[in-house]
């Protein structure tokens, strides 16, 4: 079983996210706080081809969430936030995030960055 890992607290746009997630062929996990994605991280990294993550989580932040996946894992992480300074780009991307999306954003162009993303990841994991 290939998963994606969504972790945002927005239970609509979580809603939305896994039809874009079922559309790619994967299946949708879902976290909604922290907490809850260290434990679906935990029990699930094998099955993780990708994780969503939002950085304003209701029990901290999503960026030190990235910096946890990124000391244990290589899957790719596409950043979906409010948060579209530059700077908070920058940021998110120097932590070690593959892409970031500023919501609101188009569900075609979500696809299009797990189907990119995805491919990366597996070829580099052939390699």
């Amino acid at each position: 079983m290939s998963s994606i890992l969504i972790i945002d607290d927005d239970t609509d746009l979580c809603d939305l996210m896994q039809r874009c997630v079922i559309n790619e062929g994967f299946t949708p996990l879902v976290a909604y706080n922290k907490q809850e994605a260290f434990t679906i991280l935990n029990d699930s990294y094998s099955t993780i081809h990708l994780v969503i993550l939002d950085i304003m989580l209701p029990d901290g932040s999503g960026l030190e969430l990235l910096s946890y996946i990124r000391n244990n894992w290589n899957f790719p992480v596409i950043m979906v936030t409010a948060k579209d300074s530059l700077e908070d780009k920058v940021i998110g991307l120097r932590l070690g995030a593959d892409d970031y999306l500023t919501k609101p954003f188009n569900l075609k162009e979500l696809e299009a960055r797990i189907t990119a993303l995805t491919r990366r990841y597996r070829l580099s994991s052939v390699s």
